[in-house]
């Protein structure tokens, strides 16, 4: 059974799937395979989607998590944390439009925007990951 306090982890698994789903899907565009390339993005989406409502669900329950470790690793950790819940926010729209359009086969304004969206996307997974290492498993790090 999976309890409140498996979510972050659930969501540290949900950030790394959406990542390689994102270098899965920019290899298969590169490769000009549009319907896997189609594929991997939904499910990626689908992946990001998936950890938003466990991020949700989590912090409904369980609240704020508070840092607590001191050193150096400190203003690594907000910085990492701060850029994160930016670009976070600024990518879910970004994302919205650029699925949109390219399963509205509007290829042109899609790649415009894929454009942005790839690389915050992929910012922001990789960081997701590291914000839930840096917070909930402070002994792999001195």
């Amino acid at each position: 059974m999976i309890s409140v306090h498996d979510l972050p982890a659930i969501n540290a698994t949900l950030n790394a799937t959406s990542r390689l789903l994102l270098l899965a899907g920019y290899a298969l565009i590169r490769a000009r395979r549009i319907e896997q390339h189609r594929r991997c993005m939904i499910a990626a989406f689908v992946a990001s989607s998936l950890f938003l409502v466990c991020y949700v669900i989590y912090h409904a329950q369980v609240g704020s998590v508070q840092f607590t470790r001191q050193g150096f690793v400190r203003p690594h950790y907000f910085t990492i944390l701060i850029t994160h819940v930016t670009l976070s926010a600024f990518v879910l729209p970004l994302a919205i439009v650029t699925l949109s359009r390219g399963l509205g086969r509007r290829y042109q304004q899609h790649r415009r925007i894929a454009r942005w969206t790839f690389p915050i996307w992929m910012y922001v997974s990789v960081t997701g990951v590291l914000v839930y290492v840096l917070l909930y498993q402070p002994t792999w790090l001195l």
